[in-house]
């Protein structure tokens, strides 16, 4: 797959850390389409972009197990913040939901991993999720393939790129719970095309739906 293409080359413009997340990432929802075993966090199509993220930072700092547990407790505790009080799911608010509270959760728990204190979690939070509001969730022929699987690459680096600012003390000046509601808001008011219906966006492109047409007939 893609992910095996990308593994072993020598990067020439990224860090070995965001290489790694964008490949591991990439990796795993790549099993997600093969109908692997996965982890969905929070979900199936956005699965990629924590452990990609997390392994690569994780791996880099040799940090033990314990530590990267309270990273995926803390992720654990953002997930269930945006489930509660938005959405994350591509059906009801987009890939914005999907995978942007994926991003935000790995952002997290880089932040906790390595030592950053609540206030930079939260802002990592806001960091990442403002910046991907009003992502359409438009999968080709349907599939959690085209964009998804690169997408999950792409936002595990995103998730890096959040968690690096919070850490140096750059501050959303939206606060995350803020940033939170107006992603749902946003969410709720995109058009049906653009959640998950494969009604419009990529998904209806002369080249996605000719995919879809070639998928139909198998």
């Amino acid at each position: 797959g893609q992910a095996a293409q990308l593994n072993g080359q020598t990067p020439r413009f990224m860090s070995d850390i965001a290489y790694k997340a964008m490949t591991y990432a990439i990796a795993v929802n790549e099993a997600n389409a093969k109908m692997f075993r996965i982890v969905a966090c929070p979900t199936a199509g956005s699965c990629g972009v924590m452990p990609g993220a997390v392994k690569a930072v994780a791996d880099h700092y040799q940090l033990d197990r314990a530590t990267v547990v309270k990273g995926f407790l803390a992720a654990s505790g953002i997930g269930n913040v945006v489930a509660n009080r938005a959405c994350v799911a591509g059906a009801v608010g987009g890939c914005q939901a999907e995978i942007g509270t994926a991003a935000c959760m790995a952002a997290g728990a880089i932040v906790e991993m390595m030592g950053g204190s609540p206030r930079q979690v939260g802002h990592a939070i806001a960091l990442c999720m403002k910046n991907l509001l009003g992502l359409a969730c438009d999968p080709v022929a349907g599939l959690v393939e085209v964009p998804c699987v690169k997408r999950n690459g792409f936002y595990a680096v995103h998730a890096i790129t959040a968690s690096e600012m919070a850490l140096m003390n750059i501050e959303s000046q939206i606060p995350p719970d803020e940033v939170i509601e107006a992603m749902n808001n946003i969410g709720r008011a995109m058009p049906a095309a653009l959640r998950e219906t494969s009604d419009g966006g990529l998904a209806v492109t002369p080249t996605g739906t000719a995919i879809a047409e070639r998928v139909q007939s198998l």
